[in-house]
């Protein structure tokens, strides 16, 4: 096989740092908030992780590219990441079922990426200096351009963006199922949607700015509010919904994004972290059980957790056991949970998929009452 001829290309972050490799991907110029992403697998499911809407990452294992790329393993309809930032790139893959080196799936896609970097160096960077904007070019080699097109490129905090990854029109998923559950698309992935299949559920997934009369209408035994991007406090509609859900007292579940807008609901405040958690391999204590998990998290923005233990109406449930931000919570009272992580954990460890019978059974015993 005749390898690719590379051309160069920059990428440079908000402080001025600039480091200079070579183009993968699609040739051209891309922006977004930079952060990295701790998975040794799975890099597929992460770039096509709605999460991971404007962002630019960076995998921390080193050699990216080498079982290709499998349209199975997709979570959404295309890769949503802005760019993609590795140290040593795979030019081929040696999967059997590999229908496409990373190379041409990115390319057909148009995302545009940069290997050949310190990637080790790139990320002690951001754990120092804090999640920022940048930018990837192989189209400019100017500082001075690059940062003109840098300038470009929005902040994430304050930035709403389930709109632009939630599905155009609600849908339905496994017709006829035992349990009816409205889900509140802000981002979803389709291992959620497949986790909560697998056990018996009929789905309706509603676009991210339907109202509570909307999804009511669906008459479901619960709610489940999605994973997805940007700031939450960007998202009063997606707010208000759950507000009026919450005075219904049915069983309501949420992943990511969606544990935020339940915190925000109960009027609990969130912000935005200084780089945030993204991998498979984060550490969480579930306090009620008294056991530890390993989970897989993507999130930049955290519920306070001062605010949490001072609330009337919400009660910790899990605590991440690297920096002891809320990694769950429920309310008082009301069959309703949230988690921070990713309980179908694709990709990632599976210690948290219990959560999903849980919510089950909490739709069981309202059904019963």
């Amino acid at each position: 096989m005749k390898l690719k001829q590379r051309e160069k290309a920059f990428l440079l972050l908000a402080d001025g740092s600039c480091f200079e490799g070579t183009s993968i991907g699609s040739k051209g110029t891309s922006g977004g908030e930079i952060c990295f992403n701790t998975g040794m697998t799975g890099y597929q499911e992460v770039y096509t992780d709605p999460s991971y809407f404007g962002q630019i990452i960076v995998n921390t294992n080193a050699h990216i590219g080498n079982y290709g790329a499998v349209d199975v393993e997709q979570e959404s309809d295309r890769p949503k990441i802005n760019g993609l930032v590795v140290s040593e790139y795979s030019e081929i893959h040696s999967r059997h079922d590999g229908e496409s080196t990373l190379d041409e799936y990115l390319s057909n896609h148009g995302i545009v990426g940069i290997a050949n970097l310190d990637t080790r160096k790139i990320v002690k960077h951001i754990r120092s200096k804090g999640a920022m904007n940048a930018i990837i070019s192989s189209e400019y080699q100017e500082i001075e351009q690059l940062k003109s097109e840098l300038a470009k490129v929005p902040s994430m905090d304050h930035l709403e963006l389930s709109s632009r990854v939630t599905t155009a029109e609600p849908y339905l998923m496994n017709e006829g199922a035992e349990f009816k559950v409205a889900v509140l698309d802000i981002g979803v992935k389709k291992s959620i949607l497949s986790n909560m299949v697998d056990r018996g559920c009929e789905l309706k997934v509603f676009p991210a700015k339907s109202t509570f009369e909307e999804m009511k209408s669906y008459n479901p035994d619960g709610y489940f509010i999605s994973n997805g991007p940007g700031d939450p406090a960007a998202m009063p509609y997606a707010v208000e919904t759950v507000k009026q859900i919450l005075q219904q007292d049915k069983p309501m579940f949420g992943i990511c994004l969606g544990h935020q807008i339940i915190a925000l609901a109960n009027g609990v405040s969130t912000f935005k972290m200084h780089h945030g958690h993204r991998g498979l391999n984060h550490p969480v204590k579930n306090i009620i059980s008294g056991l530890s998990e390993v989970t897989s998290q993507n999130h930049g923005f955290a519920v306070n957790r001062e605010e949490v233990e001072a609330s009337d109406t919400l009660e910790l449930t899990h605590i991440n056991l690297n920096d002891h931000t809320v990694a769950g919570i429920r309310v008082k009272g009301k069959p309703v949970f949230s988690v921070q992580h990713h309980p179908e954990a694709s990709p990632g460890p599976h210690d948290s998929r219990y959560l999903f019978d849980d919510f089950i059974q909490l739709i069981k015993k309202h059904r019963k009452s």
